[in-house]
């Protein structure tokens, strides 16, 4: 688990971090999600101790990082893997690491296969690599000490489709599995696949937090069947209240995988399940507006297609 009370940080008169709270919990995945400069990687750093906060506190694994007595067993951190020596190779790497944790040496040879790092590719400098290769090995580097806990800053970043597929099973297996996943970005519908629980942050404040069923029903679900009366009937038979949308959708506070196992049972065929439109986009958005460079928040757009 990751706990993170009130954290603070200020250089002069700038505050980039403003009383962060959250708390990331074993055998979940959570997303911290906020435009590029709101403090998601400053905040990392803090909890990690490679910041020093101007105030608050952070545990990891009930204890603050630093009384940690060997940190990479209990934490694996990724906080940007263009920082890798370049003049060492990817082996070399993970063998250094493997060596201050007291671990094995088989793990080194387990860990470039997990993220499959070629033995060719393992022996050649960090430098030549891709960033798609240093984002494995830097995934490697924070599996390697077996750790309950998972901080990783931008983890998708030049990885291709497959990469990040793959990345996103290896998180969700290691959190189906008991761990604790922190997954930072700036990129909300990759996080929204994968995490469980969703912290937005912009100007250095959280604005939003919750689980991601909540905040998916707080923006709604669209549903469409060829008979759209007995699709409502099926869904009030199942307690849940409906609308109809101008345009013919079946709109409902529940989740989407509600409405489809309600749909499923009842033997219709839905045309479409998704939700709302924009969903957790458009309330990222809105809620973060005053913090991007362009103003693409949905008022805008509203008012830009009211104007057209």
């Amino acid at each position: 688990m990751i706990t993170i009370d009130s954290l603070t940080k200020k250089y002069g008169r700038t505050t980039v971090v403003d009383g962060v709270s959250l708390v990331a919990r074993p055998g979940r995945v959570t997303g911290f999600l906020g435009p590029n400069g709101a403090g998601k990687s400053t905040t990392m750093r803090m909890v990690v101790g490679l910041t020093k906060p101007t105030s608050g506190s952070s545990t990891v694994a009930g204890r603050p990082f630093h009384d940690l007595p060997n940190p990479g067993r209990d934490i694996g951190v990724m906080l940007d893997a263009s920082a890798q020596h370049a003049g060492r190779s990817g082996r070399e790497i993970l063998t250094i690491v493997q060596q201050m944790l007291g671990l094995p040496g088989r793990r080194v040879d387990e860990m470039l296969d997990l993220v499959s790092l070629t033995r060719a590719e393992a022996d050649r400098r960090v430098g030549n690599y891709s960033l798609g290769m240093r984002q494995r090995l830097g995934i490697a580097t924070a599996l390697i000490g077996n750790p309950g806990v998972l901080m990783l800053d931008e983890p998708a970043n030049g990885l291709d489709p497959a990469g990040i597929r793959w990345m996103r099973d290896l998180l969700r297996d290691f959190a189906d599995r008991g761990g604790t996943v922190l997954l930072s970005s700036h990129l909300l519908r990759e996080v929204e696949v994968i995490a469980d629980d969703i912290v937005m942050i912009g100007h250095g404040r959280v604005v939003c937090e919750g689980s991601k069923a909540d905040l998916v029903r707080s923006v709604g679900t669209v549903a469409r069947a060829d008979d759209t009366a007995t699709l409502r009937r099926a869904l009030h038979a199942a307690g849940i209240d409906t609308t109809v949308s101008d345009e013919g959708g079946v709109t409902t506070t529940a989740e989407p995988a509600h409405v489809g196992r309600v749909a499923f049972t009842a033997g219709i065929a839905l045309t479409e399940l998704r939700t709302a439109d924009g969903g957790l986009e458009d309330m990222f958005l809105e809620l973060t507006a005053d913090t991007q460079r362009e103003d693409t928040s949905p008022k805008k757009l509203h008012r830009e297609r009211a104007a057209a």
